[in-house]
């Protein structure tokens, strides 16, 4: 069994290329593309303004209860200075569908944990305020709960045997 390998030599130009690559083809080419690229840029553009008048024409007519009723709700005016919740808003009557739902529930989230977690006043003049519940927890282990004597009467909290009312 022989392993010698014969390499044999390619007769005309050697290993490598002798002319370089049409450059008029390649221009061509990023014409053509470029040409119908363009093309489709307004045949799209058209297709969305005749799908914009035929949105606009087919709109039903506006409650007269609304007092200012924007032209055009996808374009925010520049003295809001991109302020889409400020501009949403002051433009539309409430009550209003939610835009992010998670960023308001984080919201509402917070303002629970900020009323449950800190001290303030319910209402100052009163003098009914609100604690942590782990403070109101730690009070109410060292005084109790008010207790009621065996001859008294419950007089606010009787139940209601009746019923709810219909």
């Amino acid at each position: 069994m022989n392993h010698d390998l014969k390499h044999e030599k390619v007769p005309g130009h050697g290993d490598y290329e002798r002319r370089d690559i049409g450059v008029a083809g390649i221009l061509y080419f990023l014409l053509g593309l470029l040409v119908a690229g363009g093309i489709a840029h307004f045949i799209v553009q058209g297709v969305y303004h005749y799908l914009d008048n035929h949105y606009e024409t087919r709109q039903p007519p506006v409650s007269p209860l609304v007092k200012n009723i924007p032209s055009d709700t996808r374009r925010i005016p520049p003295q809001y200075n991109g302020d889409y919740q400020k501009y949403l808003q002051d433009q539309f009557p409430a009550p209003q569908l939610e835009i992010n739902e998670r960023t308001e529930l984080n919201d509402v989230r917070k303002h629970e944990e900020d009323t449950l977690s800190t001290y303030g006043w319910v209402d100052q003049s009163a003098g009914t305020v609100h604690i942590p519940i782990d403070r109101a927890m730690d009070l109410l282990a060292q005084q109790g709960l008010p207790v009621r004597q065996a001859g008294q009467a419950a007089s606010a909290a009787q139940p209601n045997k009746k019923g709810p009312k219909q």
